[in-house]
């Protein structure tokens, strides 16, 4: 069991989404220093690129400030060096496919394990495609997480839980990233459908959570754990504080209206 099921399997678990280098490296670095302080499980870690397809507006503008931070792959992995110093909370990079094809798959899984990553989400890179980069990944040990949709049939769901390492990634709803009021009423049978397909494997849930009911919805509904980014990115853009920043992720691990 790797240090993100082992984490992640205990339940009510949180992962925050934060974009490498936003709003400066020194700020990311604190941001998500607050995020672990207030009860993040697990801190995913954008890599910025510049034409982010599963990302709504937050992230994409947080992306594209990043780069003109200047924050590159490499980049990237010395802030996540620098986490590891920091935490030993699991770190899973979130990055599109183009760059870790420039790179070249072995050396990009190389790399993330020597930062002291744990984990690779790679959002645009299918099942059928995968297979290179999950064996790169599984001799540098790295888990190389894999996601299913609401449209995901469960045929498919099950290949895909079966090749998906750390946790099953589920996203609640079709279209981009983005913190919405409220979820789906088909939030609970995707989960359902999802943890009979992933066994043992946890299942994370993300794509428009934003407060501490949703979470509480989520781990009512089974998930092992809430997945929240555009709503964490939000609040620093509107000039969250490091407390700002530790409160609020304090509530969403409360997952108010929850009963054990």
């Amino acid at each position: 069991m790797s240090r993100i099921s082992d984490t992640l399997s205990r339940g009510r678990g949180l992962i925050c989404y934060l974009t490498a280098g936003f709003p400066s490296e020194e700020l990311f670095i604190e941001h998500a220093m607050a995020s672990v302080e207030g009860g993040a499980d697990v801190l995913e870690i954008g890599v910025p690129f510049t034409d982010p397809v599963a990302d709504g507006k937050v992230i994409q503008m947080t992306s594209q400030k990043a780069l003109d931070n200047g924050i590159t792959p490499p980049r990237v992995f010395e802030l996540t060096r620098k986490l590891r110093a920091l935490t030993n909370v699991p770190l899973v990079l979130m990055g599109y496919y183009n760059p870790i094809f420039q790179i070249g798959e072995g050396r990009y899984a190389q790399f993330a394990h020597e930062s002291g990553a744990d984990g690779l989400i790679v959002p645009d890179l299918p099942l059928e495609e995968s297979e290179e980069l999950r064996e790169a990944c599984i001799r540098n040990e790295i888990d190389l997480v894999q996601l299913v949709s609401p449209t995901t049939s469960e045929e498919r769901m099950i290949k895909i839980a079966r090749a998906s390492m750390g946790f099953l990634y589920v996203v609640s709803a079709l279209g981009t990233t983005g913190a919405r009021t409220s979820l789906s009423s088909d939030v609970g049978p995707l989960i359902r459908r999802a943890k009979k397909a992933a066994g043992s494997l946890p299942v994370g849930v993300g794509f428009g959570i934003s407060q501490s009911e949703q979470t509480g919805q989520l781990y009512r509904e089974g998930a092992d754990a809430a997945i929240v980014g555009s709503a964490l990115l939000k609040n620093i853009i509107d000039g969250a504080t490091l407390e700002d920043t530790r409160r609020f992720v304090a509530s969403l691990r409360d997952g108010r209206g929850f009963q054990d």
